[in-house]
């Protein structure tokens, strides 16, 4: 395998493209930081050619919000760094797990209509048929709350093997897709479509349509395969066309925790609606905005990046004054990240396609204050 230096194409960063009126909201003269200071859209849009110049970032796509709308919103860089090809307002990447998030919200129109109950075991819905022996007793207490807030126990993925809980339901906290691809089943049982591209169907009804996201789906499509860009391997560079049998979900399969494909702007659409509470009852939000899970100080995740805890669907870092919304999303080759303040009505939303998603966000941060 040739490895690819990305400083050879950093010239291809600035063939790129500023929208504005033509996606749908007026370009504004200003965009407002989170620490209360303002920034031109020239001076943004040179601020993140420097970023991605410095580190080599391929391409991305990226929206800011301000007073619960949208701001800005750019495509730069490249799609793949051999063909030069550019990134433009059409093209999509992987949302990682920024798909966690926004499944959450669908999960909780399921609630609001009858056909999930937030406390029932989800076992009484569908048994899991992967538990070890020893944890069959106890997986029977999981249920949809403790999915949303990483309260199961399960581990992020099986890998195909039985699954011993780390501890009780309920009474810890433990990152899971595992988890999450469970609820999906149940919510795909109930509403008698499975969980493939039937289940897919009926999150486009409930949650894209309505929000205005019509190029987001979990499972793969013709808009996707002519638009998506590539990944570039978070250890060379090297542009993967990744497409279903070679990505991290199988063809055809909602994967409720990683197989999101969309670009910023769509899912701005969906932080919007959180910042307004579009789309779900206002007692829904402040249950999915309230924290389930309790970080301690010694807590890794507190330690390493100062979260406090998690709601449903989102991580949280609570101050005094205000709380942080936040989901990162890695499937390696491509990297997301969004974040919302509803103190602040400020969002930001950022997805690129490699592995340098922290590096754009600390960047981000010297120019629109702390973003994480």
């Amino acid at each position: 395998m040739i490895t690819v230096t990305l400083k050879r194409f950093s010239f291809f960063l600035f063939t790129l493209t500023l929208f504005s009126g033509v996606n749908g909201y007026a370009q504004q003269k200003t965009i407002h930081t989170m620490d209360g200071k303002s920034v031109a859209p020239a001076e943004l849009t040179e601020g993140i050619k420097k970023i991605m110049e410095q580190h080599d970032v391929p391409g991305l796509s990226i929206a800011v919000i301000n007073d619960n709308a949208l701001v800005y919103h750019n495509a730069l860089g490249v799609s793949n760094i051999e063909t030069k090809e550019p990134v433009d307002g059409q093209s999509i990447f992987e949302g990682a797990s920024l798909s966690k998030p926004i499944f959450a919200y669908f999960a909780l129109k399921m609630v609001e209509e009858g056909k999930l109950d937030l406390d029932r075991p989800l076992y009484e819905y569908l048994p899991h048929p992967g538990f070890a022996d020893e944890s069959q007793e106890d997986a029977k207490l999981i249920t949809a709350r403790m999915v949303l807030a990483h309260q199961t126990g399960m581990p992020n993925h099986a890998h195909g093997k039985k699954i011993t809980l780390a501890f009780k339901p309920g009474t810890g906290f433990e990152y899971s897709g595992e988890a999450y691809q469970y609820l999906a089943a149940v919510i795909g049982m109930q509403n008698k479509v499975g969980w493939k591209e039937g289940l897919n169907d009926l999150f486009q009804k409930k949650v894209t349509k309505p929000l205005g996201m019509s190029h987001s789906t979990f499972v793969w499509d013709e808009y996707i395969a002519e638009h998506k860009v590539y990944g570039h391997d978070e250890e060379d560079g090297t542009p993967k066309h990744r497409v279903p049998s070679e990505g991290y979900w199988e063809d055809g399969v909602f994967s409720a925790y990683s197989s999101l494909h969309s670009e910023a702007k769509e899912y701005a659409r969906f932080v919007i609606a959180m910042l307004k509470e579009e789309g779900l009852k206002k007692g829904t939000f402040k249950e999915m905005l309230k924290e389930h899970a309790h970080f301690d100080e010694d807590n890794p995740l507190r330690k390493e990046v100062g979260q406090t805890g998690w709601g449903l669907g989102f991580a949280q870092k609570r101050t005094s004054d205000m709380t942080m919304h936040l989901h990162t999303g890695n499937n390696h080759d491509f990297q997301a990240y969004v974040m919302f303040v509803p103190e602040k009505k400020y969002g930001l939303v950022v997805f690129t396609n490699s592995a340098k998603m922290i590096e754009v966000v600390k960047g981000l941060s010297q120019i629109l204050g702390p973003q994480f």
